[in-house]
């Protein structure tokens, strides 16, 4: 194939998924059609079909170029940090900032996505399971290096960490709200490095 057709048919499959985005954050995944999103990218049904085997193959592609861009950056942001607390407050504030800059993206995989009967074993899930790995990565890495208590089961921090932003964030949202990230990462990190350093409850 010519390098130039090649081109061609490349920036139009990127301009599809681009317009199944704007379409999915508007109208959700499942209202949604093939058409609106064809008409979106100023193709025809038929020509989308060409390129893509439906609605859900479009919904995957749009993940997984959202979850390909944070993770890349994420890990090149995290391995630039030279201490535990920074690291950590890299990965806070890039959570939080993925909230604040696509609010309508963020939505559409909590209220839709994660809901749908084959979430579980996908694609997008094992994308998610890449990104918070990064985070027990960094977990066992302090361990490691003793900048953390040992004891600490880093599927736990997973937990408390991913599910506590998406629920502040998610209120956010919900009520139109801008995040405010500083001063969240902040207050986040703070209570987190009290209590991965280890120690008796009082």
């Amino acid at each position: 194939m010519p390098r130039i057709a090649a081109e061609k048919m490349e920036a139009r499959r990127e301009s599809i998924v681009l317009a199944a985005r704007s379409v999915f954050v508007a109208k959700g995944y499942v209202a949604a059609t093939v058409t609106d999103i064809a008409q979106a990218a100023g193709v025809s049904d038929g020509l989308l079909y060409r390129y893509f085997g439906g609605k859900r193959e479009l919904l995957m592609e749009v993940l997984e170029v959202f979850y390909t861009d944070i993770i890349s950056g994420t890990e090149q942001a995290i391995g630039e940090e030279p201490t535990f607390q920074r690291k950590l407050e890299v990965l806070v504030q890039g959570h939080l900032q993925a909230f604040a800059d696509d609010p309508d993206l963020c939505r559409l995989f909590i209220s839709e996505v994660r809901t749908l009967d084959d979430y579980v074993g996908s694609t997008t899930q094992e994308l998610n399971r890449r990104y918070t790995h990064i985070l027990i990565d960094l977990i066992a890495w302090g361990q490691d290096h003793a900048f953390i208590a040992s004891e600490l089961d880093p599927r736990l921090v997973r937990d408390f960490l991913f599910g506590g932003i998406e629920h502040l964030a998610w209120r956010e949202i919900a009520n139109g709200r801008t995040i405010d990230v500083a001063h969240l990462t902040a207050q986040i990190v703070r209570l987190l490095m009290a209590g991965l350093k280890g120690g008796d409850a009082a």
